[in-house]
């Protein structure tokens, strides 16, 4: 009987990553024997497809760039049509750490969405400023929508039950932030469990960090309209998918 790392597809989101994605794909494998790897190639314009290709991972290729949350959605929808319960996010820069995959899967037989918390206790990670706050105050908001102690809601590094695949599958937004922050109002809504666990995150292996520091200063504002957004839009209609046996 295959176990629940068995049933997981780890999801790599990658764009431009041609520096680190297959040593973050050769990790993942040598870190969680077994597992199996889909880099979403996000409209890549260098050869993170070829790297990926190389280092063992099946490549999913789109043909234009989608952003994270698009990337997301097509990794899946790849799950369900492939048989997987479980869906793992790993950025494809180095900045998580596999060996708390297995963690984030154990969290699973009892919640349907798990966060890997970079503020949790594990870890030096460090952030200042504008960022800082509206992390604080993303994080007492969506606590409360989900009725759980959450510290980082802006987290990539989290897994995914068959429930929530079954729900991000058709609903994953992709605006900005929607896959951290609006994915989770998606989930209260819905009625899934959310939990969170201590992650420790490592600097970038390559590659060109997503948020410009010149930009940090907006970030507040554009996190709280993403929020918003997530709020005044109506829940959507969700089909549980059908019992599959252990």
């Amino acid at each position: 009987m295959p176990t629940a790392l068995e049933r997981t597809l780890i999801v790599m989101p990658a764009f431009n990553e041609e520096e680190s994605v297959a040593a973050v794909v050769r990790e993942v494998f040598a870190t969680v024997p077994g597992v199996a790897v889909l880099v979403v190639d996000d409209g890549s314009r260098d050869a993170t497809a070829r790297e990926a290709t190389g280092a063992g991972a099946t490549v999913l290729r789109l043909p234009i760039n989608l952003g994270v949350g698009g990337a997301m959605r097509a990794g899946f929808k790849y799950a369900i049509q492939n048989g997987f319960r479980n869906v793992v996010q790993v950025d494809s820069d180095g900045q998580h750490d596999p060996a708390g995959i297995a963690t984030l899967v154990e969290q699973l037989e009892h919640h349907d969405l798990v966060l890997g918390a970079r503020f949790a206790g594990v870890g030096d990670y460090a952030v200042r400023g504008p960022r800082h706050w509206a992390m604080k105050v993303l994080s007492g908001i969506l606590s409360s929508l989900t009725k759980t102690r959450l510290t980082d809601t802006t987290s990539g590094f989290r897994a995914s039950g068959p429930r929530a695949v079954a729900l991000f599958a058709q609903h994953y937004p992709s605006e900005y932030l929607g896959d951290t922050v609006e994915s989770l109002v998606i989930a209260s809504r819905a009625k899934l469990t959310v939990a969170q666990v201590p992650v420790a995150m490592r600097p970038r292996a390559g590659g060109v960090p997503s948020h410009n520091p010149y930009k940090a200063a907006v970030y507040l504002g554009r996190a709280g309209m993403a929020l918003f957004v997530a709020l005044i839009r109506p829940p959507v209609t969700f089909v549980e998918p059908p019992a599959v046996s252990a």
